[in-house]
């Protein structure tokens, strides 16, 4: 049976994938976002839907995962996979700039016929590129689990996390240091060259750093099984009688969903909020996904390393759903106030919140597994950060878009303002509500119901 355990430096290649996967996730919901809402003047809700459609097609990995499974490339099951989505997202990456641009153009000269098939068009590459994510990034982490051993597992997984917000900051430095020269430019026809240029070379080492990091990690024929006691020998259909054999299962992953949703729902306008409520240029804005990623990183590893071993887990997850609404104040202070030195303080102490709630809320989601089915269980967990994200996309440009016609209504407040403020305080709101739900989880009860459903489950298996 072939070595499952990874050398440390094993580890980082295959955490260099991730980190690829967070600096164009920057792209996406950083940068290009930005400009889509502040330089082209895009609607919010269109700008938030097309991004949302990506984390939809999560449903999708499911079947990505149960396809790597079954069938091999080159008697590899999980590397052909990897590149091949890799391919997928990074060419339909390129394709993006040109189309905003595009569609910039149509709205502006009133042919709505046209506009309407470029937004389609829009929507389809995001779905797309959505389907390429999945299909890369759910064989990556069964290479993960394939590869390493029960005991060094959550250490691997603890590093590759760090390197995916490794990847977001760097994204956003380079970014940052990129897009200087666009400081105060509204002219499309400047604009779209740079950030095509600045795409193209992100790609092109995101796909460099993919082929690094993936290359000969997995043998061929890899032997993925050990026993009757792999999670492959209960059915999905029995599976998911585990998943639902417990009402905590249903409090956690509405749990879920709710703290997620408190990570993301400014995400679609915060760059946003940055240039019209702080005057910041496109350089700046992209300072504040670096500061926000280097506080999740920091987060994370002072989380990991000092706050679980000495509260436990779900007293972190309470703390970090507490620092989170405490930032969400900070966030609409600092506009209050229009310094953008305060607004860049504050989004490192909302990734700090950031990293040590999510740390705590993956240690939870861990507990909240059954190993004998653990793909499905983490495959719902997923599901439900993934449509979370989606929800944080749609409704955070819809309650801009909204608190602009509000204003516009009642002409209440300072106009630039006030619509950020109602996403920031919907998104304290939905803080609070996962800060209230987490003093519902029960890990005995968990534990208790499925215990008892997974005896009756493998009853029936053995009958």
């Amino acid at each position: 049976m072939i070595e499952r355990r990874l050398p440390l430096i094993a580890v980082i290649r295959l955490g260099l994938f991730q980190g690829c996967v967070g600096a164009l996730a920057y792209v996406f919901s950083g940068l290009l976002n930005r400009v889509m809402l502040t330089e082209l003047a895009f609607p919010g809700v269109l700008v938030g839907g097309v991004l949302a459609i990506a984390e939809v097609m999560a449903v999708a990995r499911i079947l990505f995962g149960q396809i790597s499974d079954r069938y091999a490339i080159g008697g590899r099951h999980r590397i052909p996979y990897i590149w091949l989505g890799t391919a997928i997202f990074c060419g339909l990456t390129l394709l993006v700039v040109p189309l905003i641009f595009q569609l910039h153009s149509a709205r502006l000269s009133g042919e709505p016929l046209m506009a309407a098939s470029l937004t389609a068009l829009l929507c389809g590459i995001f779905a797309l590129y959505g389907l390429g994510i999945s299909l890369a990034t759910t064989p990556f982490l069964a290479l993960v689990i394939d590869r390493t051993s029960e005991e060094e597992r959550p250490q691997a997984i603890g590093i590759i996390w760090c390197l995916l917000s490794i990847g977001i900051v760097v994204g956003a430095i380079s970014g940052d240091l990129s897009l200087r020269e666009l400081s105060g430019e509204t002219n499309t026809l400047v604009l779209q060259p740079v950030l095509m240029h600045y795409v193209q070379r992100l790609v092109a080492i995101v796909v460099l750093l993919t082929l690094v990091g993936t290359w000969g990690l997995e043998p061929r024929n890899l032997e993925r099984s050990s026993g009757n006691d792999r999670e492959d020998s209960v059915t999905l259909e029995h599976s998911w009688r585990l998943i639902t054999s417990s009402r905590q299962t249903l409090v956690f992953a509405i749990f879920l969903l709710a703290f997620t949703l408190s990570l993301f729902l400014q995400d679609p306008v915060l760059e946003s909020y940055g240039a019209e409520v702080f005057g910041m240029d496109i350089s700046g804005t992209a300072r504040l996904t670096a500061l926000w990623g280097i506080g999740v990183l920091v987060g994370l590893l002072v989380g990991g390393f000092l706050i679980v071993p000495r509260i436990g887990k779900l007293a972190t997850s309470r703390l970090g759903c507490r620092l989170i609404i405490l930032s969400m104040l900070l966030l609409m202070t600092a506009g209050l106030f229009g310094s953008p030195a305060f607004l860049q303080m504050v989004m490192w102490v909302f990734g700090l919140a950031s990293g040590i709630g999510t740390n705590g809320t993956l240690s939870l989601m861990l507990d909240f597994t059954l190993p004998e089915a653990a793909g499905t269980f983490v495959g719902v967990w997923g599901l439900t950060q993934a449509y979370s994200r989606a929800l944080g996309k749609i409704f955070g440009g819809f309650l801009l878009d909204a608190g602009r016609q509000l204003h516009a209504f009642f002409g209440f407040g300072d106009g630039v303002l006030a619509p950020y403020l109602l996403v920031l305080g919907v998104e304290t709101l939905v803080a609070f509500t996962a800060l209230v739900l987490i003093n519902r989880l029960n890990m005995g009860q968990f534990k208790d119901d499925t215990g008892q459903s997974l005896s009756q489950v493998q009853a029936m298996e053995l009958g």
